[in-house]
């Protein structure tokens, strides 16, 4: 059975970094791509960062290069999100989700998804 499951959220002030985490089981990552997408209140979920299966091909949104780093620990079968120089706007519901190979711009191309995990950046 697929499953992700995503850790690492919580509150932090303007400036400050979080790492999240997300972990597969029931299948291996070093073929899929995994996707990191968030929710914001009154707005549209939208792709933060993917990482492709295979060889690994990194994707950005333009609102976080340079802050967020994806990567992943195949050893682990985990995927993480370093987040850093975190804003106001960055808060949200954070979710990974997971599809075969390449990453899409759609999120209805990702079949599985984890359970989210909440950002709040806010002094």
């Amino acid at each position: 059975q697929v499953q992700l499951v995503e850790s690492g959220g919580g509150l932090v002030q303007p400036g400050g970094s979080l790492r999240l985490s997300c972990a597969a089981s029931g299948f291996r990552l070093d073929y899929y791509a995994i996707g990191w997408f968030r929710l914001a209140p009154g707005k549209e979920r939208k792709g933060v960062s993917c990482n492709s299966g295979g060889e690994g091909t990194i994707y950005y949104a333009d609102s976080v290069k340079g802050r967020f780093t994806i990567s992943r620990d195949v050893a682990k079968n985990t995927v993480y999100l370093q987040m850093n120089s975190l804003k106001p706007e960055d808060t949200a519901v954070y979710y990974c989700a997971t599809r075969p190979r390449y990453c899409s711009e759609y999120s209805s191309a990702f079949a599985s998804w984890g359970q989210g995990t909440q950002v709040a950046v806010s002094s």
